[in-house]
């Protein structure tokens, strides 16, 4: 989005015959796409081949979470691309947003090490949710029933941002 206004091609999308929400999608899924099949790679030939790491659970259901945590994720960035208006502006929101919720997201440091405020405002974080949903069912083999608040709480974030993004975007159309 950065990118597209910085060079003026934003304009040219905005009154294509195509909705702000058709832009927005395209945006999501093209990335996302791309990342879900490097994933598969990832936990077929590298954790379950190379590594000989056992993974429990069913591949499909992480998969549809990996899915979710995409959405969410590509959502929260398309908003902070909303809100900057450069590249530079983008990178330290990126810097004061993005690599704290993965640094505190329990996936490099336990969350029962940190303080209970940190770990309260983590529970907002779309990847706190990943991390405890894939935990869960790749290494112990959770089903749907123990993991369906993680997936519904990934599924409420990534609409909320992905709905904020899109009223920005409208609102630019305007």
């Amino acid at each position: 989005m950065i990118r597209e206004r910085e060079h003026g091609t934003i304009e040219h999308l905005l009154v294509m015959p195509v909705t702000s929400f058709e832009i927005m999608l395209a945006k999501v899924w093209s990335m996302g796409l791309i990342v879900l099949l490097a994933s598969v790679f990832a936990l077929r030939i590298i954790v379950e081949g190379w590594l000989q790491v056992p993974l429990r659970g069913s591949q499909t259901l992480y998969l549809f979470g990996a899915t979710l945590l995409l959405f969410a994720t590509t959502s929260i960035g398309i908003f902070l691309g909303t809100l900057a208006r450069s590249m530079p502006q983008l990178g330290l929101l990126i810097i004061l947003v993005l690599i704290p919720l993965q640094i505190l997201s329990g996936g490099m440091t336990p969350r029962e090490s940190m303080p209970e405020l940190v770990q309260r405002i983590m529970f907002v974080a779309p990847t706190t949710h990943f991390v405890e949903l894939a935990q869960a069912i790749l290494f112990r083999g959770a089903g749907l029933g123990i993991v369906w608040p993680h997936l519904l709480a990934l599924a409420i974030i990534g609409g909320a941002f992905f709905l904020g993004a899109l009223l920005r975007l409208r609102k630019a159309q305007e």
